[in-house]
């Protein structure tokens, strides 16, 4: 139950997109003001202010689809710029409290949806190839509509799901392997500049290995809390012991940080109120399907309530 708007009031502003807030029956007119006023230029990203498993996340190009988003939203939500760095890693950290330096715990990179065009097949026939593709087929088909059934050119490589989620079909690589002694400094140093913050993973999208540890040219789209999974575990390589050894390891870790901050005055979550979130959780991951399945399965009441409130060229 962590609010990216709190969170990212906490980063550093060198490193992190700007963040809109609305809450969820906004007027459209204000959230079409308040991208213009900040000079916003789509793509945007429009997702749920707490979320996970980028349920309700969209990509969108124009006010049109912005809007079209937004109606179908019963949870508050935020938008920001699309982070235009092509490449997606999830970095895990940690940092006991009674320690002057934390460290990098594991790295996942990530490789979004993507087809290779051959000049003959469409993009259909191409995901039907990829068998984990096969599985994101009937949410596809009704995202993509019409683009579904055309025909990339040779070579010509399609991103079809832009943002690196493993549920929507990205693939998860173990690249824990790259930690050095020159990203782990950089990323103690971004760490220790939030307050209150030992525990967890963030999400960057990046141009280039070597441009990350020289410091330049990378954004941090999203930081994960205690809530946080090593996603690094999900690599096809790994076998199911090896991530219930890592799930194990980051819960040990995770429960000493809590100690230690307890006797620092910070009280561990009570019975009462861990019971009253497990109920939130509940009620919000049953507000973000639906949120998925409007998204697949509804466009004519938002855009008729979208129409009756601001006139959009489609």
């Amino acid at each position: 139950m962590e609010s990216k708007k709190e969170i990212d009031a906490l980063l550093p502003e060198k490193y992190k997109p700007l963040t809109l807030f609305f809450p969820f029956d906004t007027n459209p007119e204000i959230i079409i003001d308040s991208v213009r006023a900040n000079k916003l230029n789509y793509p945007l990203i429009i997702k749920p202010d707490i979320g996970m498993q980028g349920k309700g996340v969209a990509k969108v190009n124009n006010d049109y689809e912005l809007l079209s988003a937004a109606f179908r939203f019963t949870v508050d939500y935020i938008i920001q710029p699309f982070i235009p760095f092509p490449k997606e890693m999830g970095i895990f950290y940690v940092r006991y409290p009674n320690d002057e330096y934390g460290k990098i715990t594991g790295i996942v990179e990530k490789e979004f949806l993507t087809v290779t065009g051959d000049g003959v097949s469409s993009i259909e026939q191409l995901l039907n190839r990829t068998p984990r593709y096969i599985l994101q087929l009937p949410v596809l088909r009704k995202t993509l509509g019409k683009r579904i059934r055309s025909i990339p050119e040779k070579n010509e490589e399609e991103v079809l799901v832009p943002y690196g989620n493993h549920v929507r079909g990205s693939l998860f690589l173990d690249s824990t392997y790259k930690n050095n002694a020159q990203l782990e400094a950089l990323i103690d140093k971004v760490c220790k500049s939030v307050n209150g913050f030992y525990y967890g993973r963030l999400d960057i999208r990046f141009n280039s290995f070597e441009d990350l540890v020289a410091d330049k040219n990378w954004s941090i789209i999203e930081l994960n809390g205690a809530g946080s999974e090593s996603t690094h575990m999900y690599d096809p390589k790994h076998s199911l012991f090896f991530a219930w050894k890592e799930i194990i390891r980051h819960w040990k870790m995770l429960y000493e940080i809590s100690v230690q901050n307890r006797k620092k005055g910070f009280p561990f979550l009570s019975y009462s109120d861990g019971k009253k979130m497990l109920k939130e959780n509940s009620r919000l991951v049953k507000k973000l399907d639906e949120i998925q399945f409007e998204k697949a399965n509804n466009h004519s009441a938002p855009v008729i309530k979208m129409n009756a409130h601001l006139n959009i060229a489609r």
